[in-house]
């Protein structure tokens, strides 16, 4: 950092502004700091140092290009391991107050916040690459909010904007790709289980059991992955193997019975439905081409 962003350290946990600040820190020799709560959001951008950070009952190891949010009134501190290397980072605060604006425009802006506070996860690892686009926008701000520039305020405004909506993008990205993984292993799995069991009672209650899943986690899943229910999806992989048996010169009766189907006349439906034709017609045009 070739200009000068550091702010002296003090032990402040209040703000001094209505709706955000921010530091940049760089300490040499820092005395305990204690567990302490405050009534903002705040962001910590770690760049160096040997510290862990406590949260609650919990230690966080951190390291270069690691990213903290702790919610209002969550008790936290810095925990020194040695001060041999410099301590630095940039921290930033944001009010509830200017969170509820921002949700207002959209909600976009606080994803991030809700889901600190509903999973508990307040540290969020980055390769450099990453942190290096985070870590620009850091400096934007802070050299904004340092100038005297025509338009100063509003330019403010925008970097702050710029960088809360910018956090809860990355964040968002990371686990909707992860989610996403995690649906598409399932749906193999799924897929998998179903070819291998297409001959035994297949309900939702019965997969959602035997994964450990929700029903309706399940009938997401396959909409998504194929735009059909799971249901018609099992029906037609049942209909293959009916038309292929009874090709293959098995009797009407035991085929819709061997594989699935509790009755004629809901097979009769089906199978009419997904070929055209009845089983019946089927068989007789099977024979007819046997003969």
């Amino acid at each position: 950092m070739k200009k000068n962003y550091q702010t002296a350290f003090n032990t402040r946990q209040y703000m001094l502004s209505k709706d955000f600040e921010i530091y940049y820190y760089n300490d040499h020799n820092l005395a305990k700091v204690n567990l302490h709560t405050h009534d903002y959001y705040e962001f910590y951008f770690f760049l160096q140092g040997d510290v862990s950070i406590q949260i609650g009952d919990k230690e966080y190891p951190v390291q270069f290009g690691d990213i903290m949010l702790i919610p209002p009134h969550r008790p936290h501190r810095p925990i020194i391991h040695s001060m041999k290397t410099s301590y630095r980072r940039f921290v930033f605060w944001i009010s509830e107050e200017y969170c509820n604006h921002l949700l207002h425009i959209s909600p976009d802006y606080v994803f991030l916040m809700q889901y600190v506070q509903v999973n508990k996860t307040y540290i969020f690892h980055n390769d450099q690459i990453s942190f290096n686009a985070v870590q620009s926008k850091v400096l934007r701000l802070i050299e904004e909010m340092q100038s005297d520039r025509f338009g100063r305020n509003a330019q403010i405004t925008l970097c702050v904007n710029d960088l809360v909506l910018y956090l809860n993008r990355m964040i968002h990205e990371r686990n909707n790709l992860k989610s996403r993984s995690e649906e598409s292993s399932l749906y193999q799995r799924l897929t998998d289980y179903i070819e291998d069991h297409l001959e035994e009672p297949l309900s939702l209650e019965k997969l959602a059991e035997e994964f450990y899943v929700s029903k309706y986690h399940i009938a997401h899943v396959f909409k998504d992955n194929l735009g059909l229910s799971i249901h018609q999806y099992i029906t037609k992989k049942r209909l293959a193997l009916c038309k292929e048996a009874i090709q293959g010169k098995m009797s009407i009766k035991e085929t819709y019975q061997t594989f699935g189907f509790g009755d004629y006349s809901s097979f009769y439906r089906a199978f009419k439905k997904e070929y055209g034709i009845s089983p019946k017609d089927f068989k007789d045009m099977q024979i007819v081409k046997y003969d």
